[in-house]
């Protein structure tokens, strides 16, 4: 009786975890489900994701929160991408960030986010992070 209650109580809890949960605590950035278009990789505008820690603004209606975001190859094919509003900020006319080398720069307070983890010292929220999905050897796909 133990085992059955035991596998009970683990089966539970098996089925109640899900890596596609959306967890954004930040109070001042919405989550909207989106996908992006497939990203040619062979196209010379997204040359720069095919090798890693060369970050590009991704722009598309209805991607992200204003329609930016950053994403990069974090090396073994392996894609991240941001939203690019600044996430210790109401969303506002300087709330867009700006893409400095490896790091995204948010021109209200001049807080820069490594593009690697989506943190910045001493902020208290760190960049929305997305979801990347390799299509094939040259597609990529941004969604939430």
């Amino acid at each position: 009786m133990k085992k059955i209650l035991t596998f009970s109580v683990l089966m539970i809890l098996v089925m109640s975890c899900s890596q596609d949960s959306v967890r954004n605590n930040n109070p001042y950035l919405p989550t909207y489900r989106f996908q992006s278009s497939p990203i040619n990789l062979s196209l010379p505008l997204y040359q720069n994701l095919l090798n890693a820690g060369n970050p590009i603004e991704y722009y598309e209606a209805g991607v992200g929160i204003q329609g930016k975001v950053f994403i990069m190859n974090t090396g073994s094919n392996v894609f991240i991408a941001f939203d690019a509003v600044c996430p210790n900020q109401e969303i506002s006319g300087c709330s867009t960030m700006d893409l400095v080398g490896i790091k995204a720069e948010c021109p209200c307070d001049d807080a820069q986010y490594s593009l690697f983890t989506g943190q910045s010292p001493e902020m208290q929220y760190p960049m929305l992070q997305y979801r990347v999905e390799v299509l094939s050897s040259t597609s990529i796909r941004v969604y939430n």
